[in-house]
């Protein structure tokens, strides 16, 4: 049947979203530039558009009760600290005996107190264990009593719980070589762990970990963390504590001359942690007008604990206990760090290693506004922190659930403000809204250019059609599979002895290269120059999925990668058919692409300064691939290759 407007010899009228569609792509680089820029704008506006926190699950109830904290368990708190720093400690080995003091005084406070011997391992790059937590392969090594470490772990049995549910205390410290920064942080769980012993309305257990960190804050940690989610059969996990024993010391030390008491090496546990707390105080000696608290809480790939935590300690804090919490600068600096924290995915501390486990943990780290010998001072510091550390346990305590009222996916911009996924995704919305339009755009253009693609056109040039795609999806595939092989290099080149980080890189780029060389021949060549369109637009597509993919595992990687990658894929043009200003600006736009230089760039941007040189960006792909960042991957497999089709189209024909 003929149609009406067939008849009339009009064309048939679409309907408005696709009228509206093919207008988007007829437009496609008005629809390019203002999406870009809004993209940008609304990323600079994102401190503006920052709401105030506020606490959503009403059961928390923060400073609702009058903190219990008395004289007594703050004058425990300084004499233990007087016996982790008193001389005869310091003349014996202080790697064995300040574990076994601590168990002494959380054993006398009333609580069960076990060790718990683990053995380092390095964080070293495999293929297999890549999307694990960086001490998965920990168990595939054989265990000796060597480079060993011991933590102390007390829990307090809550009265009114059932042993479900459990709030973890951190304290980080190294036994070789105490700091006094770290004393006041033991004595600070100290003094809430003496609280705690003693009141009524506890419905959650406590346990206080002190962490022992000679070998990585985080290690320690995650080792305790791994054994404690781990069922233990015929004394797995335990590290052969009856083989260590002589070595370790723990046992028949020298101060069991004046203290009896019973620690075990059985592994103790609780219940299910609703909430961990790393207590750190900051190694400072200088004057301020006041104690301050700074706030850590990143996790691996980006994952934050939910905002309620962060809220509860926040409050507290101002309200509370007249602390002020520390800020990078107000709003642009504060979220410029939060997305490049994020954005490394890379852990701040070792509450990171409890996200691995989906516990919400921050740490705190507490700033002492003047030097802790003032004893006057160090009494009044200890009330503080120690009734922060309490009323934020007696909020969580109050929970009867796990969090999940408030936000998970959020940047901060000060310590009271915050945006939310709904807001922070426009952005990078905006910024890869274009790729797909000019995609479709470039594959249009490509179809009415071709010279076969006539209103007389024969069966003959159907084939041809499909062979013109052959060149685009080949080379595609095949720097795609590059990026692929460049990312396990790394571990090939760790088997090599004895070499040193600058020869490890330059080891890596050369054979980089080398492999790029040999598949750039299997790339083939087009023969027509319009042939760069449809590379273009295949490039483009793959931009498009690989980011927004990576804004699913970490949208601060993936809105970084837009800011860089974005502008040089739709600027990107043949040499031979741009002009000089626009070849040029090519350039520029590459150079700043490169993963290498890109990576300076951003530190810069960022203020991030820790040395300089090429080494230094080795050690930052090295600190990627140790913790399991998923930004190594995207660089690898979305960010170079794209960078490697987009010098491919430069140089298309040439």
């Amino acid at each position: 049947m003929v149609s009406t407007a067939e008849i009339d010899g009009q064309k048939p009228k679409h309907r408005p979203i696709i009228r509206i569609g093919i207008f988007i792509i007829a437009h496609s680089f008005l629809v390019s530039v203002v999406c870009c820029t809004a993209g940008v704008l609304a990323l600079l506006l994102l401190p503006v558009l920052a709401k105030k926190t506020y606490v959503s699950e009403n059961a928390l109830m923060p400073g609702s009760a009058t903190p219990m904290l008395s004289d007594q368990d703050v004058s425990g708190a300084t004499r233990f600290m007087n016996e982790l720093t008193s001389p005869k400690l310091k003349s014996w080995n202080m790697g064995i005996e300040l574990p076994r003091l601590i168990a002494l005084h959380m054993s006398n406070l009333g609580g069960e107190v076990n060790y718990h011997k683990f053995q380092t391992q390095p964080n070293n790059f495999h293929p297999l264990y890549f999307f694990t937590s960086p001490d998965a392969e920990a168990n595939l090594v054989n265990k000796t009593c060597q480079s060993y470490a011991t933590n102390t772990i007390g829990i307090i049995r809550a009265p009114r719980g059932d042993g479900k549910e459990a709030i973890v205390l951190v304290t980080p410290y190294n036994p070789v070589n105490l700091t006094q920064s770290e004393v006041l942080s033991l004595g600070i769980a100290y003094s809430v762990f003496s609280l705690l012993t003693q009141v009524s309305w506890l419905a959650k257990d406590i346990i206080w970990l002190a962490a022992d960190s000679q070998y990585g804050q985080y290690n320690s940690v995650a080792a305790w963390l791994r054994d404690y989610h781990t069922p233990s059969f015929g004394g797995h996990g335990k590290l052969h504590a009856d083989n260590c024993r002589g070595a370790s010391g723990m046992h028949g030390s020298k101060l069991d001359m004046f203290v009896e008491t019973e620690v075990s090496d059985t592994f103790r546990r609780a219940g299910t942690m609703a909430a961990a707390f790393v207590i750190k105080v900051a190694n400072t000696g200088e004057e301020g007008e006041q104690d301050s608290l700074k706030i850590y809480a990143e996790a691996s790939n980006g994952q934050m604990p939910n905002l309620d935590l962060i809220n509860v300690v926040s409050y507290l804090a101002v309200h509370g206990q007249g602390l002020r919490v520390k800020e990078y600068v107000e709003g642009s600096a504060t979220l410029v760090s939060s997305l490049y924290n994020q954005a490394i995915g890379v852990p701040t501390g070792s509450h990171g290693a409890f996200r691995d486990y989906q516990v919400d943990a921050i740490t705190l780290e507490i700033s002492p506004k003047l030097s802790s010998s003032n004893k006057a001072r160090q009494t009044e510091f200890l009330f503080r922190g120690g009734r922060l550390i309490e009323g934020v346990v007696r909020s969580v305590n109050n929970l009867l659930e796990k969090f999940h009222q408030s936000f998970f996916l959020y940047l901060l911009t000060s310590s009271n403000k915050f945006i939310s996924v709904g807001v922070y995704m426009i952005a990078f919305l905006l910024l890869v809204a274009p790729l797909p339009v000019v995609a479709a755009s470039l594959f249009s253009n490509a179809t009415s250019t071709n010279p076969n693609s006539q209103k007389h056109t024969s069966s003959s040039s159907e084939p041809f059609q499909s062979w013109r795609w052959l060149y685009p999806t080949k080379t595609i595939f095949l720097v795609h599979l590059w990026g692929a092989i460049v990312s396990l290099l790394p571990y090939f080149i760790y088997q090599i002895p004895e070499c040193q980080p600058t020869s490890r890189l330059l080891i890596w780029a050369s054979l980089s290269i080398f492999i790029l060389a040999v598949l750039r021949s299997f790339f083939g060549s087009s023969t027509h120059l319009q042939e760069w369109v449809l590379l273009k637009s295949v490039t483009v597509s793959s931009l498009f999925i690989g980011l927004c993919l990576m804004s699913v595992i970490n949208f601060a990687t993936a809105e970084i990668g837009a800011l860089i990658l974005v502008p040089m894929c739709l600027m990107i043009k043949p040499w031979k058919i741009a002009g000089k200003a626009h070849s040029a600006f090519n350039l520029l736009l590459l150079t700043v692409g490169f993963p290498g230089a890109a990576f300076f760039v951003v530190k810069g941007a960022f203020g991030v300064q820790n040395g300089s040189g090429l080494v230094e960006f080795w050690y930052w792909v090295e600190s990627l691939w140790a913790w399991n960042s998923a930004t190594y991957i995207y660089i690898c497999m979305v960010h170079l290759p794209c960078w490697v089709l987009c010098i491919c189209i430069l140089l298309h024909c040439c």
